[in-house]
């Protein structure tokens, strides 16, 4: 059985695939039957793993050791020839919706697949590849400035994964140090993060501009392959939050200063629940591990196969350390048929959602791993997240073994914290809406608009006077916002239908286990409201949805006396 570290990487040859992708488009655009465009369609799907395989084993052992000098310099390689291999994928695309057999193969695939071509092709053209490539090696650069971080504390150097445990320190004094070291490492270094972003938002506004739209926006929803939702419906949804979960996260900051015993929260209290202490996990990383394969041997045959696949090939790289890439994520190794799970463990209860989370997505992969379409693969990134986050909630039987007498206040923070985490979810989202509006923007008015919106949407946040925070900073953490743009909302809506399998597991597990497995199974085959009406959920954009599910959640958080905990 081959494992992790033996699954082999040579650089493609560019030119040489190009040629060999033309043989088989040829044969595809000329066939003379359904089964030789389906045979012509297996080839092309064939080879077009096979790059994704070798860019997968790239970006991971990049990512595990930027220092890594061969892995580094095939990652810059990568970052040139993507544009180019989309242009590969944008050729077969085309191709593909102009074929005389498009009914017998939309018949066969199903429609996605086709409504998936339509927007690679509107969202992609030659003339841009320079700019991607820029694109491209700009989301390199922040990746590998948040990864360089040595932040000096209490006598030790951390990275900023390793910072986080003592921003959940019992001494008030030791937070507010622990955010003042962080968020000093983005002041001293904020002249690059201004100008990262600065040129990412003009070159993303100059490609949509050469492709014909106004502005960033249009094509952003194109390459998140929003196929059956709009910008208007998201606006539609950002306006529920503010009116239901923004009044009700309010109160539950309101609760935690009262329960941790501040008369202000601040800013560097928000990570504190407990005068007793967060719940952590009660053991070592192995430790955890150990649980997480009972867990997933208890909760199904499908997970306990699917765990167990994962362990036996090294398919996770979990604990945090120096030079290794913040975040964490999950990702799939094509022509290994290996999901490969990435984090960085650091004591805290993260290190449990982690197991959980990126799981529900590795999970979901392995699922749907053998559906033959590598566009079905995965879903759309808001229907993906719908699996991890459930994930998290399925799984909420076995949390004891992690956090024996601490379990209680786990769960408690658990839902407490998806139901807080919304409104600054659609403030991510609203703010990259603002700036791609106005991609003439200077620095310091993306910072003053991003200020307003914490106004809006966070209305507890106080900073206490750590003047990069005060002048409108906090969002260049975020790497989604200079990574993947537009991808966040995803995490809220998501949100609103893990909700909702929590309260259906908690009425009737076999039927809402089952509704999940099928979600999985179905990868993404469907767009996301589909997807969500095969899991019998109801849509976030329906009117109603929000308040219902809020509903449940307070009523379970207002039966809990957090004080005692």
């Amino acid at each position: 059985m081959l494992k992790f570290e033996d699954y082999l990487y040579k650089r493609p040859n560019l030119q040489t695939e190009k040629e060999i992708f033309k043989q088989f488009l040829t044969a595809f655009s000329t066939a003379n039957s359904i089964e030789a465009a389906t045979k012509a369609m297996e080839e092309l799907n064939a080879f077009r793993n096979k790059l994704s395989t070798l860019y997968n084993l790239v970006y991971i052992r990049a990512s595990i050791d930027t220092n890594d000098e061969f892995y580094q310099k095939e990652r810059d390689y990568f970052d040139e020839i993507l544009p180019e291999i989309q242009e590969l994928d944008t050729e077969f695309y085309k191709e593909l919706v102009k074929s005389t057999y498009r009914e017998a193969l939309e018949e066969r695939f199903g429609s996605q697949l086709f409504q998936i071509a339509d927007f690679a092709i509107k969202s992609f053209s030659p003339a841009v590849i320079e700019l991607m490539q820029r694109e491209n090696k700009l989301t390199s650069e922040y990746s590998k400035l948040k990864a360089s971080a040595q932040i000096e504390f209490q006598g030790e150097i951390y990275t900023l994964a390793q910072l986080e445990p003592f921003e959940e320190s019992k001494d008030r004094s030791v937070r507010k140090q622990a955010v003042e070291a962080k968020f000093g490492f983005f002041e001293k270094n904020a002249l690059k993060f201004d100008d990262l972003y600065d040129q990412l938002v003009k070159t993303r506004h100059e490609i949509a501009t050469l492709l014909g739209f106004k502005n960033f926006i249009e094509l952003g929803y194109l390459r998140m392959q929003r196929i059956d939702y709009n910008a208007e419906m998201v606006g539609v949804f950002r306006k529920q939050v503010r009116e239901s979960i923004v009044p009700a996260a309010t109160k539950l900051y309101k609760r935690q200063a009262a329960r941790i015993g501040v008369d202000s929260l601040k800013f560097y209290d928000e990570g504190f629940e407990y005068t007793s202490g967060n719940a952590e996990p009660k053991g070592s990383p192995e430790w955890i591990i150990e649980n997480g394969k009972k867990m997933y041997a208890e909760l199904s045959d499908e997970t306990n196969e699917f765990f167990q696949y994962m362990l036996d090939r090294n398919l996770m790289d979990l604990e945090a350390k120096k030079g290794k890439e913040a975040g964490g994520y999950c990702t799939f190794i094509d022509d290994y048929q290996s999901p490969f799970i990435f984090s960085n463990f650091n004591g805290t209860s993260g290190d449990i959602d982690v197991l959980t989370h990126e799981a529900g997505h590795a999970f979901q992969v392995y699922s749907s791993r053998n559906i033959g379409v590598p566009e079905y693969l995965w879903p759309t990134s808001e229907s993906a997240e719908i699996h991890s986050m459930s994930m998290e909630f399925f799984t909420w039987p076995w949390m004891e073994n992690f956090f024996k007498e601490d379990v209680e206040k786990y769960k408690f923070s658990h839902l407490a914290s998806g139901l807080k985490f919304i409104p600054y979810g659609v403030a991510v989202d609203e703010f990259q809406h603002l700036v791609y509006e106005n991609p003439e923007w200077t620095p310091d008015e993306r910072k003053a608009a991003w200020k307003k919106l914490e106004e809006v949407y966070l209305p507890h946040r106080d900073y206490d006077g750590l003047s990069y925070l005060e002048a409108g900073g906090f969002w260049q953490r975020q790497g989604h916002i200079y990574e993947n743009p537009f991808y966040y909302i995803d995490y809220t809506l998501a949100q609103i239908c893990a909700f909702q399998f929590w309260k259906r597991d908690r009425e009737n597990h076999e039927d809402a286990w089952k509704d999940y497995l099928n979600l999985c199974k179905l990868g993404g085959s469907k767009p996301f409201i589909g997807l969500v009406k095969a899991a019998n959920l109801r849509s976030p954009f329906e009117e109603g949805t929000v308040e219902s599910v809020i509903d449940s959640i307070e009523e379970w958080l207002d039966s809990v006396d957090d004080k005692a905990l």
